[in-house]
């Protein structure tokens, strides 16, 4: 393999336990549920059951909205001959950062919930945001070794 073709990439994604449709499901289930329930208070004369209904299908409908927002997240970490290019996409916006990997200094999390810390030139990232604590030490780890040995 040609030196300029290696390449070593790392990925997480946010891990969103349901489809686009099935948010969209539920939703409406939640939004017919309680809309149905206000109605019945209604027909019965209690009309402000249904002011309460509006406030709490405002909330349902915003946390499903962040919800979505933020359901395709993730972080990609590529490392190349020359390259550690890092690119973390967050409610749609994307953040790329280009480090060099010979001056890159990788700090390891001390405790569970920490992120692993890329340091180089002044500039400094924590990564592995969607990663379980033993992935963050295995992907530090890896990183580490690939930089000591030089290859990219």
């Amino acid at each position: 393999m040609r030196r300029d073709l290696e390449k070593r990439e790392w990925l997480w994604r946010r891990n969103c336990s349901l489809t686009p449709r099935q948010t969209v499901l539920a939703w409406a289930g939640l939004c017919v549920l309680s809309l149905a329930v206000a109605t019945v208070f209604l027909l019965h004369g209690v009309w402000q059951v249904l002011c309460f209904t509006g406030v709490e299908l405002a909330a349902v409908t915003a946390a499903f909205l962040c919800y979505a927002r933020h359901a395709s997240d993730y972080e990609h970490v590529v490392l190349t001959s020359g390259s550690l290019l890092v690119v973390r996409v967050s409610a749609g916006k994307t953040l790329q950062t280009q480090l060099q990997p010979c001056r890159t200094r990788i700090a390891m999390p001390e405790r569970g919930g920490d992120l692993v810390t890329l340091e180089s030139q002044g500039t400094t990232l924590q990564v592995g945001r969607y990663a379980l604590a033993p992935q963050r030490l295995a992907f530090a780890a890896e990183l580490r070794m690939e930089l000591l040995a030089g290859r990219f």
